[in-house]
């Protein structure tokens, strides 16, 4: 008997059973919320329940003015470096809150290397660590290689943006312009 043969006997009840349960592990691999729509203007923003860098609770309020999300490490690199660049405080002041997802990268990755270096940033960042974490921000358009900028009023979106450059940035969120350098 030839177990890869589907023809004889009682080989077809094994293959469908086979079938049945890789149909069954790729729909339970799709997004968890099938009425996952990108949000746009007029949207409420979704209630997010994140840590941050440190550990502490970092959530989206109705006082939250900005939301930005990065889920590529250059593109979190250039978000991180715009604010580094202002003064402390400069989330609070603005009401911003920065959220990164961080749940591709290896477990032993980010504890030992992301973490400690994102704790010496000057700003929390809300991590998306995990899948259970992926509903969340599943309403969050995405561009590759690009900042998604949310402007909220009073938990609405009232503009969806998305930036590629740190100057873009520095202007959409209404910051100075870098110095240049001669």
């Amino acid at each position: 008997m030839n177990p890869m043969n589907p023809r004889q006997p009682g080989m077809r009840a094994a293959w469908a059973t086979t079938l049945t349960a890789l149909i069954c592990a790729v729909a339970l691999s799709l997004p968890l919320r099938a009425d996952a729509a990108p949000l746009t203007e007029g949207s409420a923003m979704p209630t997010l329940s994140l840590n941050d860098q440190h550990d502490k609770p970092a959530a989206v309020s109705s006082q939250t003015r900005w939301v930005i999300f990065t889920s590529e490490k250059p593109v979190s690199d250039m978000v991180s470096a715009v604010l580094a660049a202002e003064p402390a405080g400069v989330a609070e002041r603005m009401r911003l809150v920065y959220v990164a997802d961080i749940s591709g990268m290896p477990a032993l990755v980010t504890r030992m290397f992301a973490l400690p270096k994102l704790r010496e940033l000057p700003f929390p960042i809300a991590l998306v660590r995990e899948g259970a974490h992926l509903a969340q921000v599943a309403d969050i358009p995405r561009v590759k290689g690009a900042a998604t900028v949310l402007r909220l009023d009073n938990g609405r979106v009232a503009q969806v943006a998305t930036v590629r450059l740190a100057d873009e940035l520095r202007t959409l969120l209404g910051l100075p312009a870098k110095p240049t350098t001669l």
